[in-house]
């Protein structure tokens, strides 16, 4: 009766002590928003430079490679297959940038959440206002709608009192 449960959940005994993979970075706290906006875009501009220079290098290496000489069938092979090595490097880098592209989208539209309260804030205060100026206009309206009747109701009666008393 005194058995322990038996099943397939593994419970570890300790805690991993390894720190594999872990990058030394500055606590957040330290950083403010505009430090740490800085340190990511500059990551991202280094993404984007690596993959453009692999284009550009690859580009200036077929080109290179493209040169009509006189070659053996050795050479021609061995420019063919660096020519395919650096179009897949291209292709890899062309791919990345894309990737990149997207991300960036993404944060655009996601993370953009200063910027999305700023404008409906600002689109709530536009309507607002327009909604104050037509009310204005509308009780303008109606002050010269009622005032007209009470005028026009007034010559009214005044004419109903002069057919009376003839």
């Amino acid at each position: 009766m005194a058995d322990i449960p038996q099943t397939d959940v593994s419970r570890p005994s300790a805690l991993p002590t390894a720190k594999l993979l872990q990058r030394q970075t500055q606590p957040s706290v330290d950083q403010n928003s505009n430090e740490y906006l800085d340190a990511v875009e500059e990551e991202w501009n280094k993404k984007v430079d690596v993959e453009i220079e692999t284009l550009v290098d690859g580009m200036v290496d077929l080109v290179g490679l493209a040169s009509i000489s006189d070659k053996d069938k050795f050479r021609v092979a061995q420019e063919s297959f660096q020519a395919e090595c650096r179009a897949e490097s291209m292709i890899r880098s062309a791919h990345s940038l894309l990737s990149i592209i997207h991300s960036m989208k993404l944060l655009l539209l996601l993370s953009d959440e200063a910027q999305i309260a700023n404008r409906r804030d600002h689109e709530l205060r536009q309507v607002q206002g327009e909604t104050e100026e037509l009310k204005k206009k509308v009780a303008g309206l109606l002050d010269e709608l009622v005032g007209s009747q009470e005028a026009h109701g007034n010559t009214m009666t005044e004419q109903q009192d002069a057919q009376m008393e003839d």
